[in-house]
């Protein structure tokens, strides 16, 4: 008889957070695949879980997946499980789920303890829509070009970034992005020094930049999307030239730093401005 492949959350920092379900599936099955094996190991002793365990990790997961499958196909049932958190979500597993689905092997989700889904429920950001984005580009240019890519969407979204890359993320983004717009971070979720905290991109990147402490850690940074406000007051037509004009020349950050200096209009609503005028180039 085919075994089965068990898809397990684990805590993201607090052991309290691992269910009862999970534990009694990592007790009873044949085999264990884990991202880090030294990692997990302090769970299952915590717990008086004693299986063996085999490495599933980015850079064999295509060859040992297919070793896993074997294994269950002949009977026996393996728990995957990632260092931290739900497998799969910027962690590796994406290779078995798929062959073992391929071979029509039953796949069960064990849901559990979820980073992502913990910092979005208290954001107090709207997420009754939102996109995860993962880990950031490692480089500078390819996370402005991602952010600018990211400049006009509607609905919130999230990233996870390391201690070693978060303040300079956050400086790449407010090269994008305007310093008022509102954004939450989230690390150390569930641990001793967990700390989210909501406000504008200028003010918490200072923050980072500032604290060493809000440099340590893992973290969820969540960005409220785009809204264009309905304007009591537009532009008048010769604002609208000039944004236009400069538009052509130059980043949306610098045309509106340029624009107010020149207009004398609000900074936001000539932002506004150059996001629908931009939004329409590129639908043309």
């Amino acid at each position: 008889m085919c075994g089965k492949l068990y898809v397990v959350a684990t805590p993201i920092g607090n052991l309290a957070d691992f269910s009862f379900r999970a534990v009694e599936i990592l007790k009873q099955v044949d085999l264990i695949a884990a991202e880090d094996t030294r990692h997990v190991i302090m769970l299952l002793q915590h717990y008086g879980i004693n299986k063996p365990l085999i490495s599933l990790h980015q850079h064999n997961e295509e060859k040992a997946s297919e070793g896993l499958v074997e294994k269950i196909r002949q009977g026996q049932s393996i728990a995957l499980v990632s260092d931290a958190g739900t497998p799969l979500l910027s962690d590796p597993g994406l290779p078995l789920v798929k062959l073992a689905k391929q071979q029509g092997i039953e796949v069960s989700p064990i849901p559990g303890a979820c980073a992502l889904i913990a910092a979005l429920s208290v954001s107090g950001l709207p997420i009754s829509r939102f996109s995860f984005e993962g880990f950031l580009p490692r480089t500078s240019s390819a996370r402005k070009s991602f952010f600018q890519h990211k400049l006009t969407d509607a609905s919130s979204w999230a990233y996870y970034e390391s201690s070693h890359r978060i303040q300079a993320a956050l400086e790449d983004m407010l090269e994008i992005f305007p310093a008022y717009h509102q954004i939450v971070i989230a690390r150390e979720i569930t641990k001793l020094h967990e700390t989210i905290i909501k406000g504008e991109l200028g003010q918490l990147a200072e923050l980072v930049k500032t604290d060493a402490n809000m440099r340590k850690g893992e973290f969820v940074v969540i960005v409220a999307g785009n809204i264009i406000e309905e304007k009591e007051q537009g532009l008048s037509d010769e604002q609208q030239r000039i944004l236009e004009l400069l538009l052509k020349e130059c980043s949306i950050k610098t045309a509106v730093a340029l624009a107010v200096d020149i207009t004398g209009q609000r900074k936001k609503l000539l932002y506004q401005a150059a996001l629908e005028m931009q939004g329409k180039q590129d639908d043309a």
